[in-house]
Parts: structure tokens; C-alpha cells; sequence
């Protein structure tokens, strides 16, 4: 077992704790960025000034009438940006449009008032003048035109090619799949201000950091040790502030910087749901062929990222996406071709699973579309093509633990009762002319750590003070997700001290420099391997004092509930004492850690490599019922075992599960992104800008009954403590719900009927898929009834 993954007895890892804020979070104590801003002095408020158009050419920006506005502060515009007008990881994305703008609801200028009525009023005095030019608002539109921005990588494995002019069996269709509004509880939200050395100083709620302060950084034309960037925690950020953040930190630090004064920039809802980007919509057009008994035997597809105005994040995204396009199944022959489509509407961005879901979708769609036509039920048709010991991806990357599938799978089949229920399923059915149930089980492979090798690493800061209380840094953020609770617990561990004697403080830039985001569910990962390390420096002085004042060699010192010994003798030292003795021997108490994910490599040229540290495993068991009459549906039972290693907090682990679930059914269901594609003056408006229109999953969605298990035995090998990431996988747990949807709609139909399902399935969209149903249904009632009238009548005429 490698050192990194090895847990000492005792440990404060694998211990359900709550997370660390739990208590101030229900009771309204925990500070987030905005509350900061009642603390300020002379604090100006930005309001944004925005387009109206989805693609136009400046004519004129007249700011003198919200200069005439009381309390209006200052106006400012690109012109007032003294470095590079620039908010994006491509430097594709100016941070103020000077020409010409190309979304609905771009901010052309920001005002900065008193207050934010006077900010607000101020905006709405400006005159913008444009021009509208032609636009592309939905995906298919730019495909039409040719519209692309970015790389178009390829995958090619095998022989595709020889395997379908021999395939027994082969199916090909499109599918075209939406986006998602990040909807987390705390918008966008910046405070800036320059301190008398001539820091400026940045509260943002941000997942990065690091490229928060770089993008400050060349906005304004300083360098980066001249910004400080802090993040006390993030009421949410799925990915939607891992990129997103920086333009408007960039503003509030240029407002603070020209005026003198702290600026806070506070998006309300629906400026932030206007104004920020959305996981990526896709495309797909596929074909795929089948052997006799079921197994894949080659795929060709052509994914098409909905990139919207700018690249932001989409070239990744969409590698993800192709990378992940064979979820937990082998397909020894592929061709994959990427593509980012480029439109008028907001710059779709970073979001739970970064590019991983929509690839899977791809998928699992296939998958339950063609299991009626193959004859073969889906959950065995998904069974039949696991990976085994031995395969590899499509990228060339060896599939560890791969029996950790159809070990999940079979503890779901056993745990939820799954041969009974759907015998139970079938006498409903039977019996219910107007409703319909169905259970999916469907599984999930995803690769952890970020497809930029480069972003995988971390740092962390350690001090040890006299007494023997200890207090850390590290790189990552909270966004809620429990990362500070398992940092905690880290640090608890490898010191051998009570988790009380831990305290953790906010992350900050010119404590911990150049880390990644808190992202791709690497953060226990990477931060608590840099933890870890500087803990260890740490231990390893001590244990040399220790061993001294012990009689022992200092590789017998061992640490454990804030008592230290030696294996060759009955003395102890106290923590607390054995820190102060190695204090008045000048020993240094405080430690820099480092880590970097080691074994990965990756050629973004011929998409061969490998990527991931490890694979995460999981499976899940959904059952729905269907109404006919408006396609409602109702969650009524999921069943979930997912692979998380050795847990560092099960409680917080399992709230992960929880959470991934429910959004991922959310984005399947429910979240349904209307723009406006009329060619009316509003065309480009998103119209679900609000939580009157955006429908997100609420308790009414939530399952009647929700099982959780983690998968036993599943030790990771060379990760911290043996854990694995939890963050993004278990999204992908609620394609179970769609296919559940996929297989009562097909209830309604004729035996063998193919659901076409859209997504999201929303009720609307389940209750169109009912209709078609039943006309097939019918329609071959009709043709076997027509016939069995003509065999009827030819059976008359014989003599």
C-alpha cells in the first residue's frame, strides 16, 4: 500500500462528522461575500447597462445622462480599462464589448452608484445605439450556417469502418439534448478595494482563485502580487464560478482602483441567469452496430458542443465529453468527431461533470432506444456490454477495478429488490389502463482529475502554533460540497490530533499561490495530498524531538489522539507539551505543502493517453410512474450504491450522492433553457430568467423512497487515505430517471416500441412521447386487424 493512501489507526478520516459550517449555515451566521459589504465605508454599488440585441455593431454609448443622475458615482466602459480588455481563459471574451455585442443581455457598461437604486437608475439613463446584425440562437441554427469555433479534436480507435459492413445488426439516428442553469443560491457576487499600500483586495465568490487574481491581473495592468484574492465560501458554484466570476472581479477592482472607494458587484437573479453561461446544450448524430447477442461492436459519432458567443471552457468540456461518450461500456471499434458551435447567446461554461454527462447521455440514449428493436431488455443489453479486466477506452486508457461495476450493479439488484419489483411493475401494468410504471437501472463510469494535466496540482499551508493548536490553508474552496470538513479531517489524521485542536482559514491567494479550480471533483484529491505533505514536515520535525525526550528511534514515534509514543517503551508525550519543546528548540512548526497527481499524460492532438487518476464507479435503480393524460410522472423509489474508496466522511459523501442525484434529475426533467428564436426585436432573450420560469427540483421531486449505499472494499490505491472523488459522478446516477420515463412511456406503446424521449423529459415532452406511443399502438392494431380481415376473407373464397 502506498504511503499516500495508508491510514494510521485512529484516524479522523472514514468518521461521519457534519460539515464544519453545518451549524451557521441553518443558522445564518456563516458570512458570505456580500455580507462583507455592511462592514465597508463609502461602499459604491455596479449595475450593469445591457444589450438588447443578440448580435449587433455599436453605434453609440451615451453615458452623460447617468452622470447626471444623483448618487451615480462613475460610468464605466471599455474605455476606462487600463490593461487587456479581456475576461476569458481563450482571450476571445473582451470583459466590455467595444464594437459590437453578441449576446442578449451583454453588459456594455457598468454604473457605480451610492446605492444600488441610484446605480440602477443610472444604468437606465444611458443610451446605447446599435446596429442589429444577423444572429444564430440555437444550436442547429449553427450548424446550418457552418458557424464553429475552437478545435474539432477526433477520436479513432480500431476499425469502424469493417465492423459495420459486417455488423449483424446496426442503428443510427440524432439527438439533440439542452443545457442547465448553474442556479446556485448565492448569484455572482465581487467586493473590491484598495488598501493604503495600494493592495487590492477581492472577496468574490469564486472556484479559482488563482485565475480570479490572473485576469485581474492583466484587466488592470498590475502584477499579480499586487492582487489578493480570498474566498470565505460560495453559497453554490457547480462549475458556474469556476470562469464566470473573474469579469466581474475584474469590474469591482477597476471601479475601486478609479474611484477610490470599495465596489461591490451583486447580480441578482435574473441579471445572473442573463448574464452568465449554462452547461453546454449538444448535439449528436451517431450509428452504432450490435453483434448477434447484444454487444457493441463499433460506434461513430459527431458530438457538437453548444459553445454559445465565446470558447470559455468549451474545448474542454467537449474532449470530456467525447472521452466519456462509452460511459461504463466497451466499444472496441470508434470514431468520435468533436465540434464547438458558435451562437449568440450567453458563454456556456463549466458544469457538474464538465462535458461527462452530456458524452454518457449520448450513450445511454442509444442504449434505450435501440434494447426494444434488439429484443433484448435494456437493463441487460447495459449488463452484457460492462467493461472487464483487461479493456481499454477509447483513448487507450486501461479501465482499473472494472469488476467494481458489476459488483454495484449486482448489490442494486439485490439491495432494491429489482426481480420482484418488476414483477410487481408488470401486474400494475397490466391492470392500469391510464398509468404506467418502469424501473431502469443504468451505471456510471467517470475519469477524475482535470483533463489539463498541468491543473493537476495543489498547495496547502500548515502552521502549528505554541500551544499546540493547529490551523491550515489550503487551495481549495467551499462551495458547500463538505471540502473543509474532509481538510480538517486530513490534517486531524496525519498529525494524530482531535479534530478540536483543527481550525481552517479562508482560502487566499497570498497564503497558497498558483492553484487550480476547485473543479473536475479533484479537490479532496489534489488539496488534501498537499495537506497532507506539509503535515508530514511537520510530524517528521517533531518526531525527531519526540524520539529524544522518548529514548526511541524516531521511525517508532507515533502520533494519535493528541498523544504521542514510542513502540519500544511505555512513555507518552503530549501533543501540546511536545509542541512547546520543539518551539524552545527553534524547530520550525509551520510547513508549505505540495502535491501533484502523478502517472497521467495526455495528447490533445491524437486524443490518446491517460487522463484520470482513476475511474468512480457507480449504479443506480430509478422507478417512475407515468400518467397518460398529462405526462406527470411521479419518482417513486431510487436505489443508489456508488464507489467513493475508502470515504474520508461518509456523511458528507453520501449528502454528495444526494445532491448529484437530484440536480442530475433535474437537468434530465425538469430544467428546461427557452430562448427566444423568433425574429422579433427580442430574439436571443432567455426567457426562463427567473424561478418562475426556470423549474429547478424542489421536495415534490425529491424520490418517496431514497436509498444510499457506499460500495464496500473499494480501497484506492495511491489517492489520499485510499478515497475517491464524490463531486461529479453521482450526477450521472439520475440517468436511471430517463430511462425509468423511456420504459413507462414504452408501456403505453405496443410490445417492442422505441421511445423517442426528449430532454429534458419534461412532462410535456413525456405526455407527446405517450401520444406517439399509442398511435403506433393503435396503428398496428389496425394493420394486424386489417389483415387477419383480409385472410379472413381470402379463407372465404377458397373452395
Amino acid at each position: 500500500m502506498s504511503h499516500l493512501s495508508q491510514r494510521p489507526t485512529g484516524a479522523v478520516v472514514g468518521e461521519a462528522r457534519p460539515h464544519e459550517s453545518a451549524i451557521e449555515h441553518v443558522t445564518g451566521t456563516a458570512l458570505y461575500t456580500d455580507d462583507l459589504g455592511h462592514r465597508m465605508v463609502g461602499l459604491l454599488h455596479a449595475y450593469p447597462v445591457q444589450s438588447t440585441n443578440a448580435h449587433a455593431r455599436i453605434l453609440n454609448l451615451d453615458t452623460s445622462g447617468a452622470e447626471a443622475v444623483p448618487g451615480v458615482v462613475r460610468v464605466i466602459t471599455a474605455a476606462d480599462i487600463p490593461g487587456v480588455n479581456d475576461q476569458g481563459a481563450k482571450h476571445d471574451e473582451p470583459m466590455l464589448p467595444v464594437d459590437e455585442v453578441m449576446f442578449f443581455g451583454q453588459p456594455v457598461a457598468w454604473v457605480l452608484g451610492e446605492d444600488l437604486e441610484a446605480a440602477k437608475a443610472g444604468a437606465a439613463a444611458v443610451v446605447l445605439e446599435c446596429g442589429p446584425l444577423d444572429s444564430l440562437v440555437t444550436i442547429r441554427d449553427a450548424i446550418e450556417a457552418g458557424s464553429y469555433h475552437g478545435i474539432s479534436p477526433v477520436i479513432d480507435k480500431g476499425d469502424p469502418d469493417g465492423a459495420f459492413a459486417e455488423a449483424p445488426h446496426v442503428f443510427e439516428g440524432e439527438f439533440e439534448f439542452a443545457g442547465q442553469e448553474h442556479f446556485y443560491l448565492e448569484t455572482q457576487n465581487s467586493l473590491a478595494y484598495v488598501d493604503e499600500g495600494g493592495q487590492i483586495m477581492i472577496n468574490c465568490s469564486t472556484q479559482h482563485p488563482t485565475e480570479t487574481q490572473d485576469i485581474v491581473s492583466h484587466v488592470l495592468d498590475v502584477p499579480a502580487h499586487q492582487v489578493t484574492v480570498q474566498v470565505l465560501r460560495m453559497g453554490g458554484g457547480f462549475g458556474g464560478k469556476e470562469m464566470q466570476p473573474h469579469g466581474y472581479a475584474a469590474l469591482a477592482a477597476l471601479g475601486a482602483t478609479l474611484t477610490g472607494r470599495p465596489v461591490r458587484v451583486r447580480l441578482n437573479r435574473t441579471l445572473d441567469i442573463t448574464m452568465t453561461g449554462k452547461r453546454h446544450g449538444f448535439h449528436s448524430a451517431w450509428k452504432i452496430a450490435f453483434d448477434d447477442d447484444g454487444r457493441i461492436l463499433a460506434l461513430d459519432a459527431t458530438l457538437t458542443a453548444d459553445g454559445g458567443w465565446s470558447l470559455d471552457l468549451s474545448e474542454p468540456v467537449l474532449t470530456r465529453a467525447m472521452c466519456h461518450i462509452d460511459n461504463a461500456y466497451w466499444v472496441p471499434n470508434i470514431r468520435v468527431k468533436g465540434r464547438v458551435a458558435k451562437c449568440h447567446k450567453t458563454s456556456q461554461t463549466a458544469f457538474r461533470g464538465f462535458g461527462g454527462p452530456q458524452g454518457m447521455l449520448v450513450m445511454e440514449d442509444i442504449l434505450g432506444r435501440v434494447a426494444p428493436a434488439l429484443g433484448i431488455s435494456a437493463r441487460e443489453l447495459r449488463r452484457r456490454n460492462f467493461y472487464v479486466e483487461g479493456q481499454d477506452t477509447p483513448y487507450y486508457q486501461p479501465v482499473r477495478h472494472p469488476d467494481r461495476i458489476e459488483a454495484a450493479w449486482s448489490q442494486v439488484l439485490e439491495s432494491a429488490d429489482v426481480a420482484h419489483r418488476e414483477e410487481q411493475i408488470a401486474e400494475f401494468n397490466a391492470r392500469s389502463e391510464h398509468k404506467k410504471r418502469a424501473l431502469a437501472l443504468t451505471p456510471v463510469k467517470f475519469g477524475i482529475s482535470f483533463n489539463l494535466t498541468a491543473f493537476n496540482q495543489a498547495g496547502a499551508l500548515v502552521l502549528v502554533y505554541k500551544d499546540g493548536s493547529v490551523l491550515i490553508n489550503h487551495g481549495g474552496t467551499e462551495m458547500g460540497q463538505g471540502l473543509h470538513t474532509k481538510m480538517l479531517q486530513v490534517a486531524a489524521t496525519t498529525l494524530g490530533v482531535p479534530l478540536s485542536r483543527v481550525r481552517l482559514a479562508p482560502t487566499r491567494t497570498d497564503k497558497v499561490p498558483n492553484t487550480s479550480a476547485t473543479a473536475a471533483s479533484s479537490g479532496s484529491d489534489l488539496n488534501g495530498g498537499a495537506v497532507k505533505d506539509a503535515c508530514e514536515q511537520i510530524q517528521g520535525r517533531l518526531a525527531q524531538v519526540a524520539a529524544t525526550k522518548l529514548g526511541v528511534p524516531a521511525h517508532e514515534v507515533r502520533f494519535e489522539g493528541g498523544v504521542v509514543r514510542g513502540l519500544s517503551t511505555s512513555e507518552t508525550l503530549a501533543w501540546d507539551e511536545l509542541v512547546r519543546a520543539a518551539y524552545f528548540q527553534r524547530i520550525q512548526l509551520s510547513a508549505a505543502g505540495f502535491y501533484r497527481t502523478e502517472g497521467l499524460h495526455w495528447d490533445l492532438s491524437s486524443m490518446r493517453g491517460e487522463p484520470f487518476k482513476y475511474f468512480s464507479y457507480g449504479v443506480a435503480a430509478s422507478e417512475v410512474e407515468v400518467d397518460r393524460f398529462d405526462g406527470s410522472y411521479t419518482l417513486r423509489r431510487v436505489d443508489i450504491v456508488h464507489d467513493v474508496g475508502d470515504s474520508l466522511s461518509p456523511l458528507i459523501d453520501l449528502g454528495q450522492i444526494e445532491g448529484g442525484f437530484v440536480q442530475g434529475a433535474g437537468w434530465m426533467t425538469l430544467e428546461d433553457l427557452r430562448w427566444d428564436t423568433s425574429e422579433k426585436p427580442t430574439r436571443g432573450r432567455l426567457a426562463t430568467q427567473a424561478a418562475s420560469t426556470y423549474k429547478i427540483p424542489s421536495l415534490s421531486e425529491m424520490p418517496e423512497v431514497f436509498n444510499v449505499a457506499l460500495l464496500q472494499k473499494a480501497h484506492e490505491e495511491g489517492a489520499v487515505y485510499g478515497s475517491k472523488a464524490v463531486g461529479e459522478p453521482p450526477l450521472m446516477l439520475a440517468f436511471s430517471v430517463r430511462e425509468a420515463l423511456r420504459q413507462a412511456v414504452a408501456a403505453f406503446g405496443a410490445p417492442g416500441h422505441s421511445v423517442d424521449l426528449a430532454s429534458p423529459a419534461t412532462p410535456e415532452a413525456v405526455f407527446w412521447a405517450v401520444e406517439a406511443a399509442r398511435e403506433q399502438a393503435g396503428a398496428r392494431a389496425n394493420t394486424a386487424e386489417s389483415s387477419e380481415g383480409a385472410a379472413r376473407g381470402v379463407a372465404a373464397s377458397m373452395p
